[in-house]
């Protein structure tokens, strides 16, 4: 308790605080557009306790994470090299995490523009069981758990500071989650947008676990880009839908 209090009386600790809170709530953006399109899948009364879930259980995995942190660290150390380029398992678990996310994004897409497909179904009766889409959010919960954990270390080495800023991030992500995938189920070209994000987001670490940094600001700098034409595009059709209302 002692050492809680001193901590807090550090302005440095603060700064840190601020840092990483809002680095998780940016990191945490990709999770919560891979979790508002999984869970919009299900049946609309089971939408709601998924997205509850999978955002509850991307806490719980965090901070389980941050108590191991001394092992995480570790998890950057070569374990071995194919054609003198060295790999980790953080660089084989992004690998991963990057494949899957093409694949679902992909996938995604392409039921989105086969609507003919036999294994599409209507909306309302859901097109993915619920023990899927759970499992499907906490592989990805993971990947961006261990990712944003060895940014977060990187940062500060005191680990009550990143479990404080870990929950209000997801707290962040609980309050914006109802909002971000009601906007994103009115709207389908949001959706084919978000999934264009995802194979970003999966080919950016991909790149990161063959050891090609890219850096964040140029990802959600170009997502923030892509968002603000998706909008005049709304605004627009919006706009002669009202001028069509009112010749009408």
């Amino acid at each position: 308790m002692t050492d809680l209090i001193q901590l807090a009386t550090q302005p440095a600790i603060w700064a840190a605080l601020a840092t990483l809170v809002v680095m998780e709530v940016v990191l945490g953006i990709d999770n919560l557009i891979f979790i508002s399109i999984l869970t919009n899948k299900l049946p609309a009364d089971q939408q709601t306790r998924a997205r509850r879930i999978g955002i509850g259980l991307a806490l719980i995995l965090r901070l389980g994470l941050l108590g191991t942190v001394a092992f995480i660290v570790h998890l950057t150390e070569p374990v071995f090299s194919v054609l003198g380029q060295d790999f980790s398992w953080r660089d084989l678990i992004l690998i991963g995490g990057g494949l899957f996310l093409l694949w679902k994004a992909t996938k995604e897409i392409h039921h989105s523009v086969d609507p003919a497909s036999p294994t599409d179904t209507p909306k309302s009766g859901g097109t993915i069981g619920f023990g899927a889409a759970i499992g499907q959010i906490l592989l990805l919960d993971l990947v961006f758990s261990i990712d944003s954990i060895i940014t977060a270390v990187g940062m500060t080495e005191h680990v009550p500071v990143m479990m404080v800023a870990v929950v209000v991030a997801v707290i962040v992500m609980l309050v914006a989650a109802e909002p971000l995938s009601a906007f994103i189920a009115r709207n389908p070209t949001v959706v084919m947008l978000a999934l264009g994000f995802l194979i970003m987001i999966g080919m950016t670490l991909i790149a990161e676990g063959f050891g090609a940094h890219v850096p964040k600001g140029y990802i959600y700098t170009a997502m923030a880009f892509s968002a603000g034409v998706e909008g005049l595009n709304m605004l627009a059709r919006g706009r002669r839908r009202a001028a069509g209302g009112s010749r009408g």
